[in-house]
């Protein structure tokens, strides 16, 4: 299994349906660090038999421009047919939809194994992004993203969530969910995606950039867009500012200089730092490398 987590990279993940021939075309212009092929909601029933047998071709095409990955169908029948059609050389990840308990996970996980195997790939090429959409799943958090090694991320699908909920999609509903997301994905080592509010906001692009600051602020380093215009605020949202980079490299000098001098604690720009403020530097510096 590797090591390497590529969602560390992935700042942007754009849905795109993979029966629309057009959208599929175009998607590697749109900037985003992953395309997400789409096998479910945005695929009519009738149109997924013909947009499993076109995986193939849409895989090679978005993948010209970042991660391609292919977002599964839940029901056991559709979602065999699906891993069938998905797991192939060029897919980085399967996003698997209203995870609900860990079994399933796993269930999917080995599956995906013995597909690479029959199919020549390496062991773990592909990973798993993982999207909870209910209440029930809350309970199961920590075990779901602890799942398998595959797990790659974890995010919460705030439309299916709300509406299991009764609730509107916005930070009321979202933030308190979000932060269990994110502590489980924390303490599993995983990728946490996602916003406290509404993915399909894209009306309103100063408002969506706020709300994908918060999350930056809260500990996200990525989500998932539908529409291609959320993809450069989400890029710019989730890349360290210059000021950040710059106080980043300021602590990480004043670490070396304290270190060299056996203390462990010092003052950058007026302030104490120790311990957690220089793993914060560190955090800051690496995903400017990714």
């Amino acid at each position: 299994m590797r090591d390497r987590n590529p969602a560390h990279a992935w700042r942007s993940l754009l849905f795109v349906p993979a029966h629309s021939e057009r959208f599929v075309a175009r998607a590697h212009e749109r900037g985003a660090d992953a395309v997400i092929l789409d096998l479910e909601d945005a695929v009519p029933a009738a149109e997924k038999p013909a947009a499993r047998a076109g995986l193939a071709d849409a895989i090679a095409a978005v993948g010209r421009g970042g991660a391609a990955l292919v977002r599964v169908n839940g029901g056991l029948r559709a979602l065999a047919l699906d891993l069938e059609a998905a797991v192939r050389p060029g897919l980085a990840a399967l996003v698997l939809p209203k995870v609900e308990e860990p079994g399933l996970v796993r269930a999917v996980a080995e599956a995906v194994g013995e597909l690479e195997a029959e199919r020549g790939l390496p062991e773990g090429a592909v990973r798993l992004v993982l999207q909870v959409e209910s209440p029930a799943a809350l309970f199961h958090l920590p075990a779901i993203a602890g799942a398998d090694p595959r797990v790659a991320a974890i995010t919460l699908g705030p439309e299916d969530f709300c509406a299991a909920l009764g609730a509107e999609p916005g930070l009321d509903s979202l933030l308190g969910p979000n932060q269990s997301v994110l502590c489980a994905a924390r303490a599993a080592g995983v990728v946490p995606l996602g916003f406290p509010g509404s993915i399909g906001a894209y009306d309103d692009l100063d408002a969506f950039a706020d709300t994908v600051r918060r999350a930056r602020r809260m500990g996200f380093r990525g989500a998932m867009a539908v529409h291609p215009s959320q993809v450069a605020v989400l890029n710019r949202e989730f890349s360290p500012a210059e000021a950040e980079l710059a106080w980043a490299r300021r602590v990480m000098e004043a670490s070396s200089a304290a270190a060299a001098e056996g203390r462990g604690a010092f003052a950058v720009d007026g302030r104490m730092v120790d311990a957690p403020v220089v793993r914060r530097a560190e955090d800051i510096l690496a995903r400017a490398r990714d």
